[in-house]
């Protein structure tokens, strides 16, 4: 998947009024998540995107100080940081978040989405893996 492809499916998904928002709620999903989750599976998931995609993981996976196995957040502060990061309330926020790892599903092979779901805590998982039409709340 493109660059392009992948933006206008978040744009799409998310029901986005521009695709400058698609690419804040990407940077900010992607960001949170690669501080979540461990390095080496952020790494794998950022080698399967889209370049400029993947970089919003490589900066954060990348981080002098981020521990190698992954912050532990709670799922209110998972979403809040996306929230913060894409300046939006968090019910927006869920949902955005919920499209940009729909999209990353359909873009990464090789199980990359189940070994992101297993890093998780069950709650965060269950809510950022609802998908866009989801009813799964933040």
């Amino acid at each position: 998947m493109q660059h392009d492809e992948f933006i206008g499916q978040v744009q799409s998904r998310a029901r986005l009024d521009s695709r400058g928002a698609a690419e804040a709620a990407t940077r900010a999903t992607l960001e949170t998540l690669a501080e979540r989750i461990p390095a080496g599976l952020a790494e794998n998931v950022a080698a399967q995107l889209p370049q400029e995609i993947g970089e919003h993981i490589r900066r954060v996976e990348t981080a002098p100080d981020h521990p190698v196995a992954g912050v532990r957040m709670t799922r209110q502060e998972f979403f809040d940081r996306v929230a913060q990061r894409e300046g939006k309330d968090v019910p927006k926020a869920v949902h955005d978040a919920r499209s940009v790892i729909e999209v990353v599903g359909d873009a990464v092979q090789g199980g990359v989405t189940d070994k992101i779901r297993r890093s998780l805590d069950d709650d965060t998982a269950t809510v950022l893996f609802a998908g866009s039409t989801g009813t799964a709340g933040g």
